[in-house]
């Protein structure tokens, strides 16, 4: 049977302001936190993951923190909108509402409703029906038939898709879609789940900072994992090494058009270090950055946890 990756595993971004991350993203968005840790290439920095209630692959959004950094600008090589599923016109009713007493501008397009987080980032939620398992996380003000159901896809710019279509349909086994002049796009689907990939044209120079996205992680099996990076490799790719994340196992590359790619595998999980009812409540370090907890700790902005005040109310 040919490989195939499972969708979209997670997806990492860039914020300024730990804080209004999480209030955003956990208190008006509805997602768990699911994951309080470091950028293991710079345990300086925070890294967030917000997810479903499990902490599933294919509804995992994560931040890097870098206080203070300037805004970004999505361009070309650079994933611009990142979209979410959801269930129903009605969802889509809810959250504009949700969103317009937040002070939140969105725009509703057909049955996609376009906003941005706020620093910027760009992001939408979509009705899909498209079979896969709703990735799901519990909030008492969001009931389960509006929420977020895990992600469909992502935008990414590019000056000129075209250098990157060999690629994408033989080094990691993409399917072609119906786009236009304008767009191009491709699906990723595996045997659980499947993700969009879409490239608007644009030649704008990008800058990397906060609202802006730093990579794209598609799903792989932990038996397949090291087939993809030799995948990559003969299709004229130049993958990392094997690096164990310690959730996941991960390969790191740029596809043609300079989007940042990477292939983690789906487990062990983030049960790994903390029982899945208290995920997220502390700083959770892998056991190599353990000796650096007391630093790391005093460096790092405090963060509550979001769910606290759900038992006081």
């Amino acid at each position: 049977m040919a490989m195939r990756l499972d969708g979209i595993h997670h997806i990492t971004a860039v914020t300024a302001d730990a804080r209004a991350n999480l209030d955003f993203y956990t208190r008006v968005l509805g997602l768990r936190l699911v994951k309080k840790s470091v950028n293991q290439d710079d345990p300086t920095a925070y890294h967030l993951f917000y997810s479903d209630e499990l902490g599933s692959p294919g509804a995992d959004l994560t931040f890097f923190e870098y206080p203070g950094v300037p805004r970004g600008r999505a361009g070309s090589g650079m994933v611009h909108r990142i979209v979410w599923r959801v269930g129903s016109t009605r969802a889509v009713d809810f959250w504009a509402d949700r969103l317009r007493r937040e002070g939140i501008a969105a725009s509703l397009e057909g049955q996609t409703l376009s906003f941005e987080d706020p620093e910027g980032l760009g992001l939408a939620l979509a009705v899909v029906e498209s079979g896969d398992e709703p990735l799901i996380a519990t909030h008492p003000e969001i009931s389960h038939d509006v929420a977020l159901l895990g992600f469909d896809g992502v935008q990414a710019y590019a000056a000129d898709p075209d250098v990157s279509r060999s690629f994408l349909e033989h080094g990691v086994a993409f399917v072609p879609g119906h786009g236009d002049g304008r767009r191009v796009t491709y699906e990723a689907r595996g045997s659980r789940r499947g993700s969009f990939y879409i490239y608007d044209r644009s030649d704008r120079r990008g800058v990397l900072g906060a609202g802006t996205v730093h990579h794209v992680a598609w799903s792989s099996t932990m038996e397949e994992h090291e087939a993809w990076r030799r995948r990559v490799l003969e299709a004229g790719g130049r993958p990392t090494p094997v690096i164990d994340r310690y959730y996941f196992r991960s390969i790191y590359f740029r596809e043609p058009s300079g989007v940042l790619f990477e292939i983690a595998t789906m487990g062990p999980g983030f049960t790994a270090d903390e029982p899945l009812e208290h995920l997220g409540e502390h700083l959770a370090l892998p056991p190599n950055f353990e000796p650096l907890r007391e630093r790391l700790e005093r460096a790092l902005t405090p963060l509550p946890n979001p769910r606290e005040r759900w038992v006081r109310h």
